[in-house]
């Protein structure tokens, strides 16, 4: 309660469900408006946005870099956000006096740095690997890790 007051958390809670739901509306429209001439047939556990681009008969390159940017401009906001509390998170836990409370603090927020590591990270691959790395079982094993381990 020192740190951060209900007005803040309300906020934050805010920012992240608009940028959750402005990124999911871009990604539906552009799904839903994009013609698919192979067939609705995705080979894939999930339904992800690189594989139904793949069965697309248009050249969809403005709409795939006008949701690109906009989805990255939203995740660097967020990890850059994520990268701040952090900080202020690890120096208010630096403060702690006994050496006893700043592990308890320290395992704590570090199983969550891992969990959210391991989603950026797969996610990142998932999104941003060269096409020559494609593969069904390579994509069905990072879909996984991006969307079921965190």
């Amino acid at each position: 309660s020192t740190l951060m007051d209900s007005r803040a958390c309300v906020k934050m809670a805010a920012a992240a469900w608009a940028s959750g739901f402005l990124n999911a509306l871009l990604h539906t429209a552009n799904t839903f408006s994009i013609p698919l001439c192979q067939g609705n047939t995705v080979d894939q556990f999930f339904c992800e946005i690189p594989q139904i681009l793949k069965l697309s008969c248009s050249d969809s390159y403005l709409r795939e870099a006008g949701v690109t940017v906009v989805s990255v401009c939203l995740f660097f906001g967020c990890f850059i956000f994520i990268v701040l509390s952090y900080v202020q998170i690890f120096t208010a836990v630096l403060r702690i006096p006994s050496e006893q409370g700043q592990h308890k603090a320290f395992s704590m927020c570090l199983s969550h740095l891992a969990v959210v590591s391991l989603f950026v990270s797969t996610g990142l691959f998932a999104y941003l690997k060269p096409p020559s790395l494609s593969s069904p079982a390579l994509d069905f094993v990072v879909a996984v890790l991006y969307v079921v381990v965190p």
